[in-house]
């Protein structure tokens, strides 16, 4: 009933860029969609996530260096990641929040690593 395809992630140096796309397949509306990211022996924490709206939310650690676009049309949201620093590496996870029967439920990515290093 739910699939994200997640592409994009990859071994890249500090200061370079990445695009990150995750495609929804699923039966139910889509509220939000986003990315979320796991370093090794941390938490998992919001990168960014945009609604069907168009509101966007960023974590603190890559405000102005991050945005994240969707095109509803395809049920797909992309990760620009800019300006990429080593503690950016981390295993990426793509987020939806859907609309089953009136209340939103969280479905996951199975994530693609994000490496940045020289």
């Amino acid at each position: 009933q739910v699939q994200l395809v997640e592409s994009g992630g990859g071994l890249v140096q500090p200061g370079g860029s990445l695009r990150l796309s995750c495609a929804a397949s699923t039966i139910f509306s889509i509220y939000a969609m986003g990315w979320y990211r796991q370093a090794p022996g941390k938490q998992r924490e919001l990168v960014a996530s945009i609604t069907i709206g168009g509101s966007r939310n960023f974590g603190a650690a890559v405000k102005g260096r991050f945005t994240i676009s969707r095109d509803n049309a395809k049920n797909t949201v992309y990760l620009q990641m800019n300006s990429l620093k080593p503690e950016d590496t981390a295993v990426y996870y793509c987020n939806t929040e859907l609309d089953v029967a009136g209340g939103l439920r969280d479905y996951w990515g199975q994530g693609t690593q994000v490496t940045v290093s020289s």
